[in-house]
């Protein structure tokens, strides 16, 4: 029998070498809720210190990924005193450091999406090694339609996608289907649905499963150092990121955030149909 334990809405299961941590909170679609988040890096830091686990797979319960962010703790931390640090700049800056130690986890990491992967939900994916999903699976940036930004993901976004990709995703808040996510690089398989992804799921851990365990761990750290060295640092840059963030927070976000809960457009939400292209390009 697996060992499983259940922590703040993650299931922990250890199978054969394997952790399945699987986000179940249905009442927030599986947001990243701060206790949330704590849960994932105990799984996270449980994969770094058993030198038997090979590998950590992510999936969401309930047909649904993760839905991102808890837009409930945004207006909280919005409406929190700002003492010497900014409450909003620092909870979203420890987003960032969970990021960061879940992309250079030495163990294979894969991220198994069946529903919605929205916000910090597409970036969990964009973290992980192989990315497997549902035909019907949708990935969006999203945060630009809340008045905020993709603030500590976005570097990791831009690793997997490239940042033309990111650019556009992150500048029109698009819904990208699985069929479309495998075209631009996020996704590596798809199923066609739930149980077929559990057969996927089974085949590509099979073929971690043929590999040394010490020689995976060993050259992912240095695929990682290749990559870090290959470049600046991303704690400045995800430091920075965060008081961006609270920036639009304290600006466009109180409305997005609040029209978002109301169920209503925000302000500035403007919608355009094609006999108005068609009118605005014509020629006399």
């Amino acid at each position: 029998m697996p060992d499983t334990s259940q922590n703040d809405g993650v299931i922990v299961r250890r199978s054969g070498g394997v952790l399945f941590a699987t986000l179940n909170i249905p009442a927030t679609r599986n947001a990243l809720a701060p206790e949330v988040v704590a849960a994932l890096a105990a799984a996270v830091g449980q994969a770094e210190a058993d030198p038997e686990v090979r590998a950590l797979v992510l999936r969401g319960a309930g047909g649904i990924f993760s839905a991102g962010g808890n837009v409930g703790n945004f207006q909280a931390r919005l409406q929190a005193e700002a003492s010497q640090e900014d409450p909003v700049a620092t909870r979203n800056r420890q987003f960032g450091y969970f990021m960061e130690r879940l992309s250079v986890l030495p163990v294979p990491v894969i991220a198994a999406v069946d529903g919605a992967a929205m916000g910090g939900g597409m970036g969990l994916a964009c973290a992980a090694d192989i990315v497997l999903a549902t035909r019907d699976a949708r990935f969006a940036l999203s945060e630009t339609t809340l008045g905020i930004i993709a603030a500590q993901i976005a570097p990791f976004v831009v690793q997997r996608l490239g940042a033309v990709a990111t650019r556009r995703l992150g500048l029109t808040g698009e819904r990208v289907s699985g069929q479309s996510a495998v075209a631009i690089g996020l996704v590596d398989q798809l199923a066609e649905d739930s149980a077929e992804l559990d057969a996927l799921i089974a085949e590509w851990l099979t073929r971690i499963g043929r590999c040394g365990p010490n020689a995976n761990r060993v050259f992912k750290t240095l695929v990682g150092r290749c990559g870090r060295e290959a470049s600046s640092s991303l704690s400045p840059l995800l430091d920075e990121a965060s008081h961006l963030f609270a920036q639009c927070m304290r600006h466009e976000g109180a409305e997005g955030v609040a029209a978002f809960r109301e169920k209503r457009d925000a302000s500035w939400v403007a919608r355009f149909d094609a006999d108005t292209v068609r009118a605005a390009q014509a020629v006399a």
